[in-house]
């Protein structure tokens, strides 16, 4: 049985992570906060297959005495704080360095999969296709501190002789997904009959499903080309204004509801290539945008 940890394992993409790796029958160290509210999430799965360990960030030099066994993947997505917390967002890139700090230790021949964002990318031409080889250019603290441990991370893995991969997600969507996003909370206004106000919801968007995002990242961990920075996206990217009036549909109700204003500042339009990933791995997403609102429901 293959091994892999988890850091952000209770979160939105890293609980959708952790249960694909399951159903692959790799075993999973679950890596969350201490006091998180989700972090009952995966009760009831048996030792031999989980194991939960509660650290912050700026413990996970600790994680070689909670890791036992030697790891065949390290998946880093945790991550915390306000977009424009500076000091915040800087902790997360010093809590990265440990966790890869921590992988080379547990072992030096790990495969180390970290999570980036579109955020890295700032604001792009509305023509522009999103490529790994564009110049990044990020606009909140968020970006710029995800962008910085993209390069603090290649340069260190490289040096301790580690496999590394940086994945930049687009926008997820799906199961765990929290209210106060656009998707539940588009969902929870328009069953309940309420309308919703939007921007005008002109520029362009991707939306992947959790789940899908899940087969990609373990597809990385597994056939992506070391040193390499990946796009995980669905690459079915439409207007915005569409994907609501479909969702207003498969929900079945009034698309008055959804009342569109100007133009959303700053405006930025995302048009993720995914070319990369499929080349490397064939990874593929499954799993329609239709499909991902019904679980809403």
């Amino acid at each position: 049985m293959k091994i892999a940890i988890v850091t952000g394992a209770f979160g939105f993409a890293g609980a959708n992570l952790v249960e694909h790796l399951l159903s692959k029958n790799i075993k999973v160290y679950a890596v969350g906060r201490k006091n998180s509210s989700h972090n009952d999430r995966f009760k009831g799965v048996p030792e031999n297959k989980l194991v939960n360990v509660f650290l912050e960030m700026e413990e996970y030099d600790r994680l070689p005495e909670f890791v036992s066994e030697k790891a065949d993947f390290f998946f880093h997505l945790a991550w915390g704080g306000g977009r424009e917390d500076f000091d915040a967002q800087l902790k997360n890139v010093d809590g990265s360095l440990k966790a890869l700090e921590a992988a080379a230790k547990i072992n030096p021949k790990i495969h180390f999969v970290g999570i980036g964002s579109q955020a890295e990318y700032g604001i792009k031409s509305d023509c522009d296709l999103i490529a790994e080889d564009m110049t990044l250019d990020p606009l909140t603290a968020y970006g710029s501190c995800k962008t910085a441990a993209y390069y603090l991370l290649r340069n260190r893995a490289g040096a301790l002789g580690i496999d590394f991969i940086w994945a930049r997600i687009f926008s997820l969507i799906g199961k765990y997904e929290e209210q106060g996003r656009m998707i539940p909370d588009l969902v929870d206004k328009i069953t309940k009959g309420q309308k919703i106000q939007l921007s005008s919801c002109e520029q362009y968007w991707d939306y992947l499903d959790a789940e899908d995002a899940a087969g990609a990242i373990l597809s990385l961990a597994e056939k992506g080309m070391a040193g390499e920075v990946y796009n995980i996206a669905n690459g079915n990217f439409r207007q915005l204004k569409d994907f609501v009036l479909e969702a207003v549909e498969v929900i079945g109700g009034d698309t008055n509801l959804a009342e569109f204003g100007s133009k959303a500042e700053p405006f930025i339009s995302l048009r993720p290539s995914i070319l990369k990933i499929q080349r490397d791995t064939g990874w593929e997403p499954h799993i329609s945008f239709a499909e991902t609102i019904k679980k809403y429901l």
